[in-house]
């Protein structure tokens, strides 16, 4: 072989052992609920960039809400030899016996964004301070309608996530930590009556879901009363309830929308905001989330401890599992600009 064809052959053999050596040519499984939402598929999109600029392999699937899918198609993960799985979980209940099958294979678990319960085989929590984000909604509501100030009383309706994520109770309690006070002295007046978690949850944050019950709420109570306030979750809850609201006259200049909260900044609430009809929303950076859930990942594949800021509040009912939290940041009319676009998150061009 001429001098040249060998120095060509050994340089690609030291380029593909260069591309190939970082990742050690490991297997990582991302279980995600649903394209559905748009979130969820930025996150996943995000983490195959991140695992892939590491070196190693992925498998990532959405199971469109579907319980059963999900659990399938974490048995194939694990048939197929992932070294890891990284499960953001539709129903955090439903995963105790393939987590046991994770387990007999020496296959770590990292829960993305929504806790799994019941099991002992759940290595690291990557999320946000979740009661921090209902926290944020309950300030704006206060904010907005100057409940520190006195006045009203002012008819405030309340919604919740779905009763099978954890982080739907975290969000519905911290909401509640700041509303409470004022529903208890009556400056808000919830007139459904309806405030305790299993009454205003949703069921997989299904927006039409809510908008039937905001249909239900607007024709039972509120025939001559005026909403003031909706405590909504998140984004696409958000839209379902404008909808409903548009439905009876609201949004006119003569019955302006109510303040309504969100979550998550999706493109069309961020549209709705700019266009004055949702009031705010949480931004959770899930770029960030992602890198998050990479690095622990890495960690484990490098048979390293991950790095973790929280080791009390999430407790699965069979461990307390290690985690790391991220901040979320409220956003409105005044401030989308600077933290989406400033961020890179969106550009001005898609939100026109």
């Amino acid at each position: 072989m001429k001098r040249w064809m060998v120095v060509l052959v050994l340089s690609m053999m030291m380029l593909l052992a260069a591309c190939s050596s970082g990742g050690d040519g490991k297997f990582v499984g991302i279980a995600m609920p649903t394209k559905s939402s748009e979130r969820w598929v930025l996150d996943g999109e995000n983490m195959v960039k991140e695992f892939e600029a590491l070196g190693y392999r992925t498998d990532l699937q959405y199971a469109e809400d579907i319980v059963e899918n999900q659990i399938s198609q974490i048995e194939n993960m694990i048939t197929k030899g992932v070294d890891v799985l990284v499960i953001a979980s539709i129903d955090g209940e439903s995963l105790t016996n393939v987590l046991e099958k994770a387990a007999a294979a020496n296959i770590p678990v990292i829960a993305y964004d929504r806790l799994i319960r019941g099991s002992e085989h759940v290595s690291y929590y990557a999320t946000f301070d979740n009661f921090k984000v209902g926290v944020l909604q309950a300030s704006y509501i206060e904010e907005k309608l100057q409940l520190k100030n006195g006045g009203g009383p002012y008819n405030i309706e309340l919604f919740a996530g779905s009763p099978d994520d954890n982080n739907a109770y975290f969000f519905f309690d911290g909401a509640m930590s700041v509303l409470q006070p004022y529903i208890d002295n009556g400056t808000l007046v919830v007139r459904s009556g309806q405030t305790n978690f299993d009454q205003v949850a949703t069921l997989r944050w299904d927006g039409a879901e809510a908008q039937k019950r905001m249909d239900n709420l607007l024709s039972a109570h509120y025939t001559t009363e005026r909403v003031d306030a909706v405590l909504s979750p998140y984004d696409g809850i958000s839209i379902g309830v404008i909808a409903s609201l548009k439905g009876v006259g609201y949004g006119t200049e003569a019955k302006p929308l109510p303040v309504i909260t969100g979550q998550d900044a999706e493109l069309a609430s961020i549209k709705s905001i700019i266009a004055g009809e949702q009031t705010q929303t949480v931004f959770k950076d899930t770029r960030e989330l992602a890198k998050k859930a990479v690095e622990m990942a890495d960690a484990l594949l490098k048979g390293e401890e991950a790095e973790v800021n929280d080791t009390q509040t999430y407790h699965n009912g069979v461990k307390v599992v290690p985690s790391y939290l991220l901040e979320p940041v409220s956003v409105d009319i005044t401030n989308y600009e600077s933290v989406l676009v400033g961020s890179g998150y969106y550009t001005l061009d898609q939100l026109k």
